[in-house]
């Protein structure tokens, strides 16, 4: 069984109990090792680049992480899950998904995560089935339990198993596990997908999605870490991280945001004085 890497301190990591860690982690470790093969669901994110890594650990070549290789999955994502996976040494593959092909999904009401779950799933469930493999994993942790995700029905229609959650893992847990293991993606910000930026009820199109892309590439380039573009038609809402924010909030920037936006069809370019929140478009659920 692997053993954690000890690293040095690091400013940002959470006052976490080190033995605490490591009996989570060993269940992790025990869980993965009942389940003897696996394909695992992975964005690229820290969970499930977590989860990934420990696959691989314990389970070596009998674990495979697949990224859905969707419209909605920026590139830079895309080519962050791949680099990440080279660098662990696990397996990995991207494949296609279809949910654009589903009015359901275009649609966009507060069930879109579920159909786009719904496709991931039905397709790992064919590549599962094809190769022998009985288990599919996914990396939802403890935290995500208390938020609306409907992603996480259409885990338990298929049977998808969540390893993270069996360990009782929090996300300030498996980020230190994973800066204690020396994996680069432990500080990673938080991410979601490109159609998680458009309203309900505003259908998602391909089109839209890449505008938002095209826009958060160039907030990146202008040396910020965490923030969401908010399409709202010829508005958009730009939300960054409350610690970025008086930075964002000069002439200088609102000049630069503007020339970046206004080219992307925009008439409206805001900047939302509440910062950055994950999940803020669900603030209109009831």
């Amino acid at each position: 069984m692997a053993t954690l890497v000890h690293l040095g301190p690091a400013a940002a990591a959470p006052a976490l109990d080190a033995a605490q860690l490591e009996a989570k982690q060993d269940i992790l470790f025990r869980r993965l090792t009942e389940l003897d093969r696996v394909l695992v669901a992975y964005s690229g994110g820290t969970d499930s680049a977590y989860l990934a890594w420990a696959a691989h650990q314990v389970l070596g070549d009998r674990a495979v992480a697949i990224t859905a290789d969707s419209p909605s999955i920026p590139e830079s994502h895309k080519r962050d899950a791949a680099e990440y996976a080279r660098v662990c040494g696990f397996r990995h593959e991207l494949i296609p998904t279809f949910e654009f092909d589903n009015p359901d999904y275009v649609k966009n009401d507060k069930d879109r995560c579920f159909h786009c779950k719904e496709e991931l799933f039905n397709r790992l469930d064919e590549i599962a089935a094809e190769r022998g493999v009985e288990n599919i994993i996914y990396g939802v942790n403890k935290d995500d339990l208390g938020d609306y995700r409907p992603g996480q029905s259409a885990a338990k229609i298929h049977q998808v198993k969540a390893p993270l959650v069996d360990a009782g893992m929090s996300k300030a847990e498996i980020r230190e596990l994973s800066r204690r293991a020396g994996l680069p993606f432990w500080d990673r910000p938080a991410a979601a997908c490109l159609s998680s930026r458009i309203p309900y009820g505003t259908p998602v199109t391909v089109e839209t999605i890449k505008t938002i892309e095209t826009g958060e590439e160039a907030i990146k380039a202008l040396g910020f870490r965490q923030f969401r573009v908010r399409f709202h038609g010829e508005l958009v809402r730009i939300e960054i991280a409350r610690e970025e924010l008086e930075r964002a909030l000069s002439l200088e920037m609102a000049g630069k945001l503007t020339a970046i936006f206004k080219p992307l069809g925009f008439h409206y370019v805001t900047m939302d004085l509440e910062g950055y929140r994950q999940g803020s478009l669900n603030a209109v659920l009831k």
